[in-house]
């Protein structure tokens, strides 16, 4: 297999789609290549931005050999607004790892996330890599009833070769302002988790049945792939 691309299987209703990117910035860039490629359209009955249009992958893998490589945040043409830069994800880092929501906030990821991160560090430590119990999960059985339940759902770990590696989920994900923003915090976060273990850094896989770019943004999206 090709050290990076898109790859599509179709066999039933759905298509699945893998990605195998070297960096967060080339995964960016073949996720917005490939859902203008294998995505659907659809109008939004129910979530956020009711009654426009989504693009969206039926159901797709990321998986993103060196996720460190720096930069974190993707680039983008001249004259084209990068989707975030690394003071913003410097700022929401503490909302994925830290307890504490805000004013107006139902919850933040790190509400879930902040009890169980040293757990999983001290399970590791204490028990050994062999084990596939290391699992931090997002929202609970009240989630459903949320104007917007959480869109992360899950960060699973595995130990391989004295590395530490993400296997993450988001049931719904947006391409432009969630997935740079998201991916370069949950790097940074498995870097931390990494040193407080005492291994390496590992690779990221990410998957998704929501993976989408709402209609305001596909003429921007579109300029990023020099389409």
């Amino acid at each position: 297999m090709p050290e990076s691309g898109i790859f599509v299987q179709s066999r039933g209703h759905l298509d699945t789609v893998l990605i195998v990117a070297r960096d967060l910035n080339e995964a960016w860039h073949l996720a917005i290549q490939g859902v203008f490629e294998h995505g659907r359209t659809y109008t939004i009955d129910r979530g956020s931005y009711q009654g426009q249009k989504r693009l969206e992958f039926d159901y797709v893998t990321l998986h993103i050999l060196n996720p460190g490589t720096l930069p974190l945040v993707p680039d983008t043409p001249p004259g084209v607004p990068p989707p975030t830069s690394m003071e913003y994800v410097e700022e929401y880092l503490p909302y994925l790892m830290t307890d504490a929501p805000k004013e107006n906030e139902q919850y933040t990821y790190g509400y879930y996330l902040q009890p169980q991160i040293q757990k999983v560090i001290n399970m590791y430590k204490e028990d050994g890599y062999g084990t596939n119990q290391a699992y931090m999960a997002v929202g609970d059985m009240a989630s459903i009833d949320l104007e917007h339940p959480p869109c992360l759902r899950g960060i699973d770990t595995r130990i391989s070769n004295n590395r530490l590696h993400f296997i993450v989920y988001f049931r719904s994900w947006d391409l432009i302002a969630g997935f740079p923003s998201n991916l370069a915090a949950i790097q940074l976060l498995k870097e931390y988790m990494a040193s407080s273990i005492g291994v390496e850094d590992g690779e990221i896989i990410a998957s998704s049945k929501g993976l989408h770019i709402y209609d305001h943004f596909w003429d921007m999206a579109k300029l990023c792939i020099g389409k």
